[in-house]
């Protein structure tokens, strides 16, 4: 999704407008640009380079060039901020301590900076925090850091640190809201525009958590080299600031996505919005897949392995580029981030092959039907192929293959699907659907005819020791369980696919249990109506 400040493209396509107009005057554009000026990030943070990046470059037919946060001491950008803010405080509230509330970047930032100064500082993290973050934090830290784990998620960890703030004279360093936060992410915007002094620049791409760095680079940028186009990208099911910016104010979701989660922000600051709402060009939302596939375009150029909130910005130069046409341009994509859980890159090269479709197909079942399924394909590489016996007439399959080289994807998948439907087989692209990419296609089992009164529901929480097993206890409410498929992919999130026999008088008792669920930290859809279900589990 696009979000731009006109009312159509070029192409006459509708688009929506932001809140407001770039002719708006915005009242303290000179003092960010001051602040910014001024930011005292390069006493612990080091000036990153804006490398070439040849291989996506040659991809999408424009220049592209990394802005390689990734190399910060802490490996992520939130150092500038964190640290800014802490020597712009006050030194009698400093002898006090200072107190963040982050599950990740930020909070290695802030552990950092405060080590370095000497000061108490006091981390709050959830409590299913990873382990591999929580060392992080400590590790920067050293001994005048203390980690604090608390809450179930980061709204709770949030309020105790807001306690600490008030209770114990702590000051409070935001990870986005706040001037000194921002005007530190907006040195980055600097760096960006002396490395291109002289050079046509078209673009910068940044990506959006709660906006202090979209805040930060569009502060800079617009007021030096205000022709720059400034873009912000955000996960498709985290999408505050383009939620908002559509709404003319600030929007609380009601529920983020995990996957990229350090942009996970339910609610962006009040003061991030009121800069972006003026000088902000675009917003631009992009899907996990097209997140995965950014991780593996930014390997391949830098051999660093970003994390997904890192690779935003090059998964929104991606589908920018390709969505306006745009050729010869050149433009930047803010590398922001790179502390990625190895564990979770299984996932991650799964989703990252942009050149793979995923369909299912229903095969006349007789010798030879499978020889020319393929046929279909050849000489494409099939990457995936699982077959399950239907009746003694047809057979279900899902195959998965990699479009042929040099060919446009969209192209030869329609090439490909209508190549199967001439042999007289049904065929439906599954490539967006959910529940076939997370689960259907790895399940080994199939019907049960004789089940009856079943709901079909797909769930994700906070991946932790016990999780599961908590998710078992919370499950058990004496529907009887008729399928379940649960599959730890080595990242944040426990995806769960769970067949449930209510019968008809207990459907609104049931319904009553799926609202409780949100508080428990559970993301829930029905996928009893799911057209894969109806072909492979029902």
């Amino acid at each position: 999704m696009l979000l731009q400040r006109a009312a159509a493209s070029s192409s006459g396509a509708p688009v929506v407008s932001s809140a407001n107009s770039m002719t708006d005057e915005f009242p303290d554009h000179t003092d960010y640009l001051a602040r910014i000026l001024n930011a005292r990030v390069y006493e612990l943070a080091i000036e990153t380079p804006l490398q070439p990046a040849p291989c996506m470059s040659k991809t999408i037919h424009n220049n592209v060039l990394f802005k390689r946060e990734d190399l910060q001491p802490v490996f992520s950008f939130k150092l500038r901020g964190a640290y800014n803010k802490i020597v712009s405080t006050p030194a009698a509230d400093l002898e006090r301590g200072v107190v963040a509330c982050s599950a990740g970047n930020h909070a290695q930032g802030v552990a950092l900076s405060a080590s370095r100064k000497n000061i108490k500082a006091v981390i709050v993290m959830p409590l299913a925090t990873p382990q591999i973050k929580v060392n992080a934090v400590k590790r920067f830290g050293g001994p005048t850091v203390v980690v604090k784990l608390h809450g179930k998620n980061y709204d709770e960890a949030s309020e105790e640190a807001q306690r600490l703030s008030r209770e114990e004279g702590l000051t409070m360093i935001h990870p986005f809201d706040d001037p000194d936060v921002i005007a530190g992410q907006g040195t980055i915007g600097m760096e960006i525009l002396k490395a291109t002094n002289g050079q046509p620049l078209d673009a910068i791409f940044v990506c959006v958590g709660g906006g202090g760095l979209l805040s930060g680079v569009a502060a800079y940028v617009k007021a030096v080299r205000p022709s720059v186009k400034v873009i912000g990208v955000e996960a498709e099911d985290a999408a505050g600031m383009t939620t908002s910016l559509q709404a003319g104010h600030v929007v609380a979701l009601d529920r983020v996505g995990l996957f990229a989660d350090g942009a996970a922000v339910r609610v962006v600051g009040r003061e991030t919005f009121r800069v972006c709402s003026h000088l902000v060009d675009e917003m631009v939302t992009v899907t996990t897949d097209e997140i995965c596939a950014a991780i593996k375009a930014g390997f391949q150029d830098t051999r660093s392995v970003m994390e997904p909130a890192g690779a935003l910005a090059i998964a929104g130069a991606q589908k920018y580029c390709a969505a306006q046409q745009w050729r010869d341009k050149t433009v930047v994509a803010i590398a922001s981030g790179a502390n990625m859980d190895f564990d979770r890159l299984r996932f991650v090269s799964e989703r990252s092959d942009s050149t793979e479709t995923l369909l299912s197909v229903r095969i006349n079942e007789r010798p030879g039907s499978f020889r020319q399924l393929y046929s279909g394909i050849f000489p494409r590489n099939v990457t995936e192929f699982s077959y399950r016996f239907n009746s003694p007439d047809t057979a279900d399959v899902i195959i998965s293959f990699q479009c042929m080289a040099g060919a446009s994807r969209e192209e030869d998948k329609q090439q490909v699907l209508e190549n199967i439907r001439n042999l007289d087989f049904e065929v439906v692209d599954l490539s967006g659907n959910e529940m076939a990419k997370a689960h259907a296609r790895y399940l080994a089992g199939g019907r049960a005819p004789h089940v009856k009164h079943e709901q079909l529901y797909r769930f994700e929480f906070p991946e932790r020791p016990g999780a599961l097993h908590a998710f078992l206890t919370d499950l058990n409410k004496g529907w009887n369980v008729s399928l379940f498929h649960y599959r730890n992919q080595g990242g944040d999130i426990g995806r769960v696919l769970v067949g449930l026999q209510v019968p008809p008088e207990e459907v609104g008792q049931f319904h009553d249990w799926l609202t409780t669920l949100p508080q428990l930290g559970y993301v829930w859809y029905a996928e009893t109506k799911n057209p894969v279900y109806f072909q492979f589990l029902y």
